[in-house]
């Protein structure tokens, strides 16, 4: 750990910089801030103190606390001017000769014993780290923005990074009051290389004709328990900022279908539709805009009774919800499938990554985090399904307090193709040994803000539901994009199958 009197030194103070630089200085440290541009740093400097009277005003700082933090913060106008540093973190242009040219200069200047950093989100740190004569004292510190709030740290080691080095690192970010999670070097690191189908599958989903952008988010918010939908967030985010992120890790691994870029996401980008700093992405965002609707499915009669085959699985929890609306419940064994037959004798099913058109009188109803909490399901039926399937099945999830948005017949919906799809990826990085489990699962939750890490999804729906889904998914698309992992067709066999077995 570097001691709280040591000094940091912070090469880059643009907005990752800064706060990077506050979060230091926050927890104790005498920072410098240096940037190759003359007047930035002075400029990054006042940005900070500004920040900290905030706090002060808000009542998150004392004054006597932000008098002594501003004691300790100093612009550099040289990189020599950091040669006492225990720790330099760079956050200079996302370009791999710029940091390696920067690095080099850094580390004929610095002590033996500095530990260097980039907070590269895109970049490889073993090829960062390559540039130098003694690579094993260089980690990735990936802070998430703003760095100030947000609590996770991906401590990142390259292929030459020393184990004690990625220990200090760690500890490091965990005396600053971060939540750190150790990983290998790999394309995305964790959360942007596991969370690329969130954006993917919504994107799909929409050049599929599946259903409009703003059905898409509400969806994933009202029944999957994100908190954002995924184009409000790239629109957030920006849309070039977060297709470079994809086409990076889409590059990184080959051009492996599994993170293929959005054709439509790049026609936003070519158009200059890069979201709300541009006042158009996904949505419009000039003055007197109004954001659409999702699509809501007019009122319907619930039906009056409906039958039960098998347990419904995870979705046994509507079982006591159909009785607790007045619906009278029948409940029936069934060894070959779990389904609500309606009374018009239509049968409404989870998805299950199939297609109503593939089946006789089929509607098909959505993943939910928690489906009595949800305020919002999806159904999917074929157009040339019964008419009263679909309005028994609308009318159903009304009876029970939920918004009902009908989307077209894709394959797996939206909350279960885009889960299935995270909690693979998430199951791949395990068997690769990027890092622990309970590290992605933290990852997960603190990056990207998602309901459950992906293994607690992944026991909260059974050992074969995702490799099952995304099983069926592939037969509907060969290009390999659903194609489940060896890991996860590894880890959805049953052991108990083999019992009694020769």
């Amino acid at each position: 750990m570097t001691a709280h009197d040591r000094l940091v030194g912070v090469v880059g103070t643009g907005t990752m910089g800064q706060g990077i630089a506050q979060v230091a200085l926050t927890a104790g440290h005498p920072v410098r801030l240096y940037d190759a541009v003359p007047g930035r740093a002075g400029a990054a400097a006042d940005a900070i103190v500004a920040r900290l009277d905030r706090l002060v005003t808000k009542g998150r700082m004392s004054a006597e606390e932000r008098a002594l933090a501003v004691a300790r913060l100093e612009p550099a106008q040289t990189l020599h001017e950091l040669a006492p540093a225990a720790l330099v973190v760079e956050a200079v242009l996302e370009r791999l000769d710029v940091k390696q040219e920067l690095l080099r200069e850094l580390e004929d200047i610095v002590t033996d014993d500095c530990l260097l950093a980039t907070n590269t989100s895109s970049l490889s740190v073993t090829a960062i780290g390559g540039a130098l004569r003694v690579p094993g004292r260089f980690v990735g510190l990936h802070f998430f923005n703003p760095a100030p709030l947000m609590p996770l740290v991906e401590v990142v080691s390259g292929y030459a990074t020393d184990v004690t080095a990625a220990t200090r690192a760690y500890e490091t970010a965990r005396a600053w009051g971060k939540t750190p999670v150790a990983c290998a070097d790999t394309p995305g690191f964790l959360v942007n290389r596991i969370a690329r189908p969130f954006y993917a599958e919504a994107f799909a989903v929409h050049e599929e004709q599946g259903a409009d952008p703003a059905t898409i988010d509400a969806v994933l918010r009202e029944s999957g328990g994100f908190r954002m939908g995924a184009f409000e967030l790239t629109d957030l985010i920006g849309q070039d900022v977060n297709e470079a992120v994809t086409r990076s890790v889409w590059e990184g691994f080959f051009q492996d279908a599994k993170f293929r870029p959005s054709l439509s996401q790049r026609r936003l980008v070519e158009a200059g539709r890069l979201g709300i700093k541009t006042g158009q992405g996904w949505y419009a965002y000039g003055d007197g805009e109004e954001r659409p609707e999702p699509h809501t499915a007019a009122p319907a009669d619930p039906p009056a009774r409906v039958t039960v085959e098998g347990d419904l699985d995870n979705a046994g929890e509507l079982i006591a919800m159909m009785r607790e609306a007045g619906i009278e419940v029948t409940q029936e064994d069934e060894d070959k499938g779990t389904r609500i037959v309606l009374p018009g004798g239509g049968q409404l099913v989870q998805a299950d990554g199939q297609t109503s058109v593939e089946f006789r009188d089929v509607v098909y109803f959505d993943l939910a985090h928690d489906y009595r909490s949800a305020t919002r399901i999806a159904l999917a039926a074929c157009q040339d399904g019964n008419p009263r399937t679909l309005r028994e099945a609308v009318g159903l999830f009304q009876a029970l307090g939920k918004e009902v948005s009908v989307i077209g017949d894709v394959p797996g919906m939206i909350v279960a193709r885009t889960v299935a799809r995270i909690i693979d990826l998430a199951h791949d990085a395990l068997a690769r040994g990027v890092a622990t489990a309970e590290d992605i699962d933290t990852a997960m939750r603190l990056g990207v803000n998602y309901p459950l890490g992906p293994f607690e999804w992944s026991r909260r729906l059974g050992r074969n539901w995702a490799c099952g889904l995304l099983e069926e998914l592939h037969e509907r698309d060969a290009s390999g994009r659903c194609a489940p992992s060896f890991a996860l067709l590894r880890h959805s066999y049953d052991p108990k199958k083999w019992e009694g077995s020769a």
